[in-house]
């Protein structure tokens, strides 16, 4: 999240208008992330978050507000995108697509435990599920051809060693994604970015996963190892923490079980997912875009990670 377009009161007044939700009491932006702009918005009938698009299009923008919708209505704790009269959920601010959502209660846990993660397992399973009969459809895009398009644009800014890792590890993506067992991996709508600080909490209760707008269709246990590589390590060396990590995959397991070629696949798929937020992160501390309140995230932790994925392959039983 960040501030790359200015919202004024007025401009947020007129939209609370149209979806009859009163005076607005307090606009602050929000601090923090890469991609969209974001403001915490508190009117007389609730807390919201609104969000203006700065990358994705009105005709992507559908896919996830109303995978959100769907997911809500399934019980997921998601925000769920607040409708005017007529049950738009897209509107437009400064030229900018702009959506509205419930803002979620409580607030990140960046120190978890193994209870945390166990929590954010099992209802990550639990929505991979809810999603399955969700029928609009948009691939991940974020994910090998964004990887093997936006390395050229980071190269230059790299050592020999980073050259020789993000050559080798995309050269074994590719190879990966042509096996039969890839192919085969269960798939359906992803988060794709389900990191400590998208994930809320109120006490020791989850109160919902929110910042969709990386989702799209993929592996499931690509999304699964994405969660792994940012809940379940020490931060200061990107290896496992074990109790955290089998905590997170067993109760994953316990509503969804793993199937043979996702077991068989789970070291390449954590390499993948440690890959695919280095290079977003090269490329956003590289190749920045102005906004204020935006503050990029430091690249070389996953190369860190990346290497330990390598360097210690690991598969659940």
């Amino acid at each position: 999240m960040a501030v790359f377009t200015s919202v004024d009161l007025s401009q947020a007044q007129r939209l609370a208008d149209r979806l009859q939700l009163g005076a607005v009491t307090e606009l602050k932006g929000i601090k923090g992330g890469i991609e969209n702009t974001n403001y915490f918005l508190t009117t007389e009938q609730g807390a919201y978050v609104l969000t203006l698009f700065e990358r994705l299009s009105h005709e992507q923008l559908p896919f996830y507000l109303f995978l959100m919708k769907h997911l809500a209505h399934k019980g997921v704790s998601v925000p769920d995108p607040v409708a005017d009269a007529h049950g738009e959920i897209l509107f437009e601010i400064q030229g900018k697509p702009a959506a509205l959502v419930k803002r979620l209660s409580g607030g990140n846990v960046l120190s978890p435990d193994a209870h945390h993660c166990a929590t954010v397992g099992a209802a990550l399973a639990q929505m991979h599920l809810a999603g399955q009969d969700y029928h609009r459809t948009q691939p991940n895009l974020r994910g090998l051809n964004w990887w093997v398009e936006t390395a050229p644009l980071v190269r230059p800014h790299l050592s020999e060693p980073q050259l020789g890792l993000l050559n080798h590890e995309l050269a074994y993506q590719q190879h990966v994604a042509q096996s039969a067992a890839y192919q085969g991996l269960p798939s359906g709508p992803i988060h794709a970015d389900l990191f400590r600080d998208n994930v809320m909490f109120d006490q020791d209760h989850l109160s919902g996963f929110f910042d969709f707008y990386f989702a799209g269709v993929d592996h499931w246990v690509f999304d699964l190892c994405v969660c792994l590589n940012d809940w379940c390590i020490d931060l200061n060396t990107g290896r496992w923490d074990l109790a955290r990590r089998d905590a997170m995959v067993s109760a994953y397991q316990s509503v969804r079980p793993l199937q043979p070629s996702e077991r068989q696949l789970f070291p390449a798929m954590a390499r993948a997912a440690a890959l695919r937020f280095w290079i977003s992160r090269l490329w956003d501390f590289y190749l920045p875009r102005e906004a204020s309140l935006l503050q990029p995230h430091d690249p070389t932790h996953f190369e860190r990670v990346l290497r330990c994925r390598t360097e210690q392959a690991w598969s659940p039983a």
